[in-house]
């Protein structure tokens, strides 16, 4: 597939972009700078479908579905390794690797959510260390005998309760496991999908028990070092339709009564709601923020993520509060009707795209405009950033750091499908 351009075509358009921004005050060498240099937490789970290591053929339930058969799907972590290692190289810019709980390698020995220890990540943090990708977390709070009623640590059953405040309790120590031995901290995300698929009599009942179990979860100290904690909300899932015991509004006042960074997933709250506008009000009242860029579409809250408005829209507003340090960013969405090595791809790319483009936006220029009341100037110069030649920079980026310029990725994703992923049906 011949798709890219020549190194001296790219050398000689980005000339001419970077002088084109520079009249705007920006230099582009330092956006491409910035842009590289954030991490970008790329998730496991879009490699094998949410299966994970615990013997399941398909795993589902708990508020997730993962829908379609492509083949090529990861079975073991030696594969899943595999295929990021790919995907990584195909990807510019600093990176991350998000683990769930079931992503445990115990040598086939059972070992209860509820028991996992930070040894049975060990092949993890060496391969972490070896390819310097420092690794995040997340309990796995569904898909699991103790979740079949839709409530975990909501449940009015203790002993339930008490196993997944134990998973919890677990997670935590595996995180803070991986930061020690990555040098920075690891992200432990807390989701869980309890709630209602018809409307509930009690809905405070469920929450109480709830801020129980967090407070219990949450009161053991790691070193801030070794790890960051996030709760993260959603609007509804499949099977809890009508009503979600982890709201933002719950989740929002907990992050704030705690200081805790929480997290905002793009796709969890109603499909015509944004999160930009939240991220400077939650930052006011928060220590930080993960941000999980997915995409929602209907009542499916995790297609791959497009260069879409939205994305761009957070992104700016990410860079304009000037958070990008208390800011974690990841990706959340997995599409098993696709090449998985694609939708990674695809997803981390546009991401990158979309913090480059905000970088490159003249800030300070429209700021000033705004403070000084000069607001049609400030339109004017957001509606002239949409065409300066975004393109050009953007390819100079890939060409940088060494990754594909432009569709050429597709060749060798399409070369690594014939050669290993096809052959694993």
């Amino acid at each position: 597939m011949k798709t890219g351009i020549g190194e001296e075509k790219i050398n000689e358009a980005y000339e001419i972009a970077k002088e084109a921004y520079s009249r705007f005050g920006v230099s582009t060498d330092k956006a491409i700078g910035k842009a590289l240099a954030i991490p970008v937490s790329i998730h496991c789970w879009q490699g094998d479908d949410v299966v994970g290591f615990e013997g399941a053929e398909i795993l589902s339930g708990g508020g997730l579905l993962t829908t379609g058969n492509y083949p090529g799907r990861a079975r073991n972590g030696d594969e899943l390794r595999g295929d990021a290692e790919l995907a990584f190289s195909l990807i510019p810019g600093k990176k991350r690797f998000n683990l769930h709980a079931i992503y445990a390698e115990t040598d086939g020995e059972k070992i209860s959510r509820d028991a996992i220890e930070p040894d049975h990540f060990s092949k993890w943090m060496s391969w972490s260390k070896k390819k310097k990708i420092p690794l995040d977390f997340n309990p796995t709070v569904f898909a699991h005998p103790m979740a079949d009623s839709g409530y975990t640590l909501a449940s009015a059953d203790p002993n339930i309760r008490a196993f997944w405040i134990r998973h919890c309790k677990a997670a935590r120590k595996i995180a803070s496991a991986f930061g020690k031995n990555q040098g920075c901290p690891a992200v432990n995300d807390l989701w869980i999908a309890d709630g209602s698929k018809d409307y509930p009599a009690d809905r405070l009942g469920p929450r109480r028990r709830l801020n129980g179990a967090l407070d219990e979860i949450f009161d053991i100290k790691y070193p801030a070092e070794t790890i960051t904690d996030t709760v993260e909300c959603k609007l509804f899932g499949i099977g809890s339709e009508a009503y979600v015991v982890g709201s933002h509004e719950f989740y929002m006042g907990y992050a704030a009564k705690k200081q805790i960074k929480l997290c905002l997933d793009t796709g969890h709250f109603h499909p015509t709601e944004t999160i930009a506008d939240k991220i400077s009000a939650m930052l006011l009242f928060v220590p930080g923020l993960l941000v999980h860029f997915s995409r929602g579409l209907r009542w499916d809250s995790d297609h791959v993520t497009t260069f879409s408005d939205e994305m761009r829209d957070a992104c700016r507003e990410i860079v304009r509060s000037g958070a990008l340090d208390k800011i974690d960013i990841a990706l959340d969405y997995f599409d098993a009707s696709i090449n998985r090595i694609a939708a990674w791809t695809i997803g981390a790319r546009n991401l990158r795209k979309a913090l480059l483009e905000a970088l490159l936006e003249p800030t300070r220029l429209i700021v000033d405009a705004e403070k000084y009341g000069r607001n049609h100037e400030r339109l004017a110069l957001m509606e002239e950033c949409k065409t300066l030649p975004f393109s050009a920079v953007w390819d100079y980026l890939c060409l940088k750091s060494k990754a594909p310029v432009s569709a050429e990725w597709l060749t060798l994703v399409n070369a690594y499908e014939e050669k290993v992923l096809r052959k694993r049906q």
